[in-house]
């Protein structure tokens, strides 16, 4: 017989150590094989107390078990469980096909864990310190779990497959060389990815990544003080929500529900820019008390996003931009107090269809809003406003925004066309206010009424002409195109030629004003 069948009939290699035939022996029956001495203190794996060789098993003793071990014992399931272990040596399973269930708790890696392209059905490390996680195009069938893991150098997941859940629930994960903390661009995840309570220190990479269920960032902590972004996931695709909001602490930490009163919370916190362009979320972007800290040049981008809502509720950033240019929203849910100041804020081309503010947002603050948006003149947003807030039914509003667009284009225009703006804004708004006109035609009508009642007004033709009615003689002045039949039949001499000219003159500016505004008001319906 050789040594490999001896092997998988159940016998026990020559060259392991007492620890590692003890190991083999706990594969066989799928049992835990727990090394922890029970002190909370020396069985932390983060900490500093040093582990001995009789916690120690060799990487190569842990990839012949996963990769060729022994048969199970009758009526047994062989997996390997290990508890408080240190592996020594690379744990490299390269390409190779794992079919033992993994699970791994508290346990401590003296040199990286390299899985990539390997094949696995469920793999989990629970509370592990690693080095580094190299797992580029790796394979689950089930879950792959990461929690409350440290990974001092990074974790690559670039194009991973992971069939169910992936897990980073309070995670610490610090950068490697490259400034990458988590590299997973191209990564395809079935279902959810919960990254809740995470600490990221470098760049958060999920270019073009795919989420089959929710992306939970909960209460998470990303930082990047060294470079432009500390989340960077262009062309990203959540079938359902991405959160960046708060987490409930304490345990049991229940992803998805809402922490109940009294339970500390964290905030999502991100230090450093957000690029979130091109994203496709199916349910929303949720944003809720989210707090950004970023330089001048750093922003969050959601430039072309599309998500059926998106809720902006985290705090007002104190310095940085942030970006919509090109979204699509069908619910804009927002905060006031939640958006940043003139020069930081871009919306060119950004589409939304129901406006659902949160708490007090008057329409004053949302006129700064859009002005907040542009810089320089731009109409979009001024009519993309209006036209939210008059599909539902706020009509007045809606006019208060176009005249507000029409006062902002007037600061674009020469002197001349400026002047004729104020003209029509002091009488009738530019044609959303139209009762004015006719309050400044009866002031008018009334002024020039009672002062031509005391002018010296000799008839053209003394053989015929209409009595004097210095009330109709007025409106005849007033109203162009009409003919009352008096402005013609007599004669005015000095001041009282000027004032009937200023009457003609007014009368042609109301007329024209009052025409501009219907037009668009029709143009509107």
């Amino acid at each position: 017989m050789t040594e490999g069948a001896g092997i998988h009939a159940g016998e026990l290699p020559d060259d392991l150590t007492a620890t590692e035939a003890a190991m083999w022996q706990a594969f066989r029956s799928g049992s835990v094989y727990d090394l922890s001495s029970g002190d909370a203190v020396v069985d932390d794996p983060h900490g500093g107390h040093p582990w001995g060789p009789e916690r120690t098993v060799r990487a190569r003793t842990v990839c012949r078990l996963l990769l060729d071990g022994p048969a199970p014992l009758a009526g047994r399931v062989a997996s390997l469980k290990l508890a408080g272990v240190q592996i020594s040596g690379t744990l490299d399973l390269s390409g190779g096909t794992v079919t033992p269930y993994v699970e791994m708790k508290g346990c401590r890696f003296e040199q990286e864990v390299r899985l990539p392209e390997a094949r696995f059905t469920t793999a989990r490390l629970v509370n592990c310190s690693v080095p580094r996680l190299e797992a580029a195009r790796v394979h689950t069938e089930g879950d792959l779990h990461l929690p409350r893991c440290r990974f001092h150098n990074g974790i690559r997941l670039t194009d991973a497959h992971i069939g169910t859940d992936l897990l980073l629930n309070q995670a610490i994960v610090y950068r490697d060389r490259s400034g990458r903390s988590i590299a997973a661009d191209g990564m395809t995840v079935g279902q959810d990815l919960q990254a809740e309570m995470l600490e990221s220190h470098g760049e958060l990479s999920l270019r073009s990544a795919k989420v089959g269920v929710s992306l939970s960032l909960r209460g998470a902590k990303l930082v990047n003080p060294y470079a432009r972004l500390a989340l960077n996931a262009p062309q990203l695709t959540v079938e359902r929500t991405l959160y960046l909001t708060p987490a409930g602490v304490g345990s049991p930490l229940l992803s998805g529900t809402t922490p109940a009163r009294g339970t500390r919370i964290q905030r999502f916190e991100c230090e450093g820019g957000i690029r979130l362009d091109d994203g496709r979320f199916g349910d929303a972007v949720d944003l809720e008390r989210a707090r950004f800290t970023f330089t001048e040049e750093q922003e969050l981008s959601l430039r072309r996003v599309q998500t059926p809502e998106l809720r902006f509720l985290g705090e007002q950033p104190q310095r940085g931009k942030v970006v919509l240019s090109g979204a699509r929203v069908v619910t804009l849910v927002d905060r006031a107090g939640s958006w940043p100041g003139p020069g930081n804020l871009h919306m060119g081309g950004f589409g939304y269809e129901n406006l659902v503010p949160q708490g007090p947002f008057p329409l004053d603050r949302r006129l700064g809003w859009v002005a907040a948006a542009t810089a320089e003149y731009n109409p979009e947003p001024y009519e993309r406003l209006a036209t939210v807030l008059r599909g539902a039914g706020e009509d007045e509003d809606a006019r208060e925004v176009l005249l507000a667009k029409q006062r902002r284009r007037r600061e674009t225009l020469p002197l001349a066309a400026k002047l004729w703006g104020y003209a029509q804004d002091w009488t009738v708004a530019y044609g959303y206010r139209p009762g004015r006109a006719a309050v400044w035609m009866a002031v008018l009508w009334a002024a020039s009424t009672l002062a031509f009642a005391h002018a010296d007004h000799p008839p053209v033709n003394p053989d015929g002409h209409p009595t004097w009615n210095p009330a109709l003689f007025s409106l005849d002045l007033l109203l162009p195109v009409v003919d009352l039949g008096q402005a013609g039949q007599w004669q005015l001499h000095g001041g009282w030629q000027w004032l009937a000219a200023a009457l003609i003159v007014l009368g042609w500016i109301l007329a024209t004003t009052v025409a501009a505004g219907a037009t668009r008001l029709l143009r509107r319906g």
